[in-house]
């Protein structure tokens, strides 16, 4: 039977730290942002401020732009894009109303700054400190003796592979007897003795730097990685990075393309739409414009307006008034029998029997091939 491990304690019984205990892991928040989450103004307006307050500081690592600012971003969640403010909403654990009282009221005391920017910057939260929390260091202009940092040393005091003195700590001996290593007392003598080594297995000075040069060159040879590695390395390391950046880019871009087509875009369309189809219908004489000339001229007289006599449409005309047929079943919920009795030539119209049903035709022809395109 296996032991389960025992579950790590997550808080310890104890006020106070030992000798060889420091805090971390931990917030500081200034006395006068606490009493003034916890008044009773702020409770006035959500007793939740503090719980706001709170889940903002305590923010992942992910939301912070740099100290003390917080940078929150639309993000896609499940299929779906969310917009930044309901990112912070789900972020402070409240409701949309909620989070917004509460976003103010802190704003207009000052606890916190707020900037809410267009086109996808997302919003910015400045965490402000209180002014009875700030104290000046005293000016060291004062003192008479100033502070002098340790200097660093690049090379080391010592070599890494050769003793730290020449001389040895051993008994000196006399190598070269044939030497007298005293001058005389009357000065230096004339004759110059050349100088032989006792000990022939000694080294050369030319071999001994030839020697050490050798060493010193090997030890300080450069390590070279090879391109494959550098490459495979830089682009692990970038290559999530830039993705997670043109990630961000192409959904801000998309959702700054879908906000125009719902706001400037489609109702322009429908704009243009409906005034290509009055004067269609104002071109064969559907919409009587005396009211509305009556009204911009008040002084002239009648409308001079005569409607064309009847005959038979063409091709075009046909798929002209079958356009318009279908604009006002869109734009005003006029049926397409309806908009064809009123064209017809029993009221008063210039559309003959015979057109009427190729008109009606073409325009439930349009009608099936909308509703086919929308379902592909």
């Amino acid at each position: 039977m296996a032991v389960a491990p025992l579950p790590a304690t997550r808080f310890i019984r104890k006020t106070q730290l030992g000798a060889n205990e420091y805090r971390k892991n931990f917030h500081q928040i200034d006395r006068e942002i606490i009493a003034a989450l916890t008044s009773k103004e702020a409770d006035q307006v959500t007793p939740l401020m503090s719980k706001i307050y709170l889940c903002l500081v305590n923010a992942p690592a992910n939301y912070w732009e740099r100290a003390g600012v917080l940078r929150i971003e639309a993000e896609m969640r499940e299929g779906k894009m969310l917009k930044a403010w309901r990112v912070l909403c789900d972020l402070a654990g409240v409701a949309s109303a909620t989070a917004s009282k509460a976003i103010q009221w802190m704003h207009q005391q000052g606890i916190i700054g707020y900037f809410s920017g267009k086109n996808g910057v997302g919003l910015r939260i400045f965490l402000n400190r209180a002014a009875s929390s700030i104290g000046a260091k005293q000016a060291q202009g004062d003192k008479k003796i100033l502070t002098f940092p340790a200097a660093s040393f690049e090379n080391p005091r010592a070599s890494l592979n050769e003793p730290a003195f020449n001389d040895s700590f051993a008994v000196l001996e006399v190598l070269d007897t044939d030497i007298i290593s005293r001058a005389p007392k009357n000065g230096a003598e004339q004759a110059q003795l050349d100088k032989i080594p006792s000990a022939p297995n000694r080294l050369a000075p030319t071999q001994s730097l030839s020697y050490k040069s050798t060493h010193i060159s090997t030890l300080q040879t450069p390590v070279v990685f090879p391109l494959d590695e550098v490459v495979t390395r830089l682009r692990a390391e970038l290559e999530p990075a830039m993705q997670n950046a043109v990630r961000n880019a192409a959904t801000r871009e998309h959702e700054r393309t879908r906000q125009w087509l719902e706001d400037r875009g489609l109702p322009k369309a429908a704009r243009v739409a409906q005034h290509e189809t009055y004067n269609v219908l104002r071109k064969y004489g559907v919409i009587n414009e005396s009211a509305g000339n009556s009204r911009a001229y008040p002084a002239v007289g009648g409308n001079d307006y005569t409607s064309p006599k009847p005959h038979l449409l063409t091709s075009d005309e046909v798929e002209d008034l079958a356009g318009a047929c279908v604009a006002l079943l869109e734009t005003r919920g006029q049926s397409i029998e309806l908009s064809l009795s009123e064209m017809c030539i029993e009221a008063g119209g210039f559309l003959l029997p015979e057109d009427s049903r190729r008109v009606r035709d073409k325009a439930n022809a349009v009608l099936s091939a909308g509703n086919s395109g929308e379902g592909n």
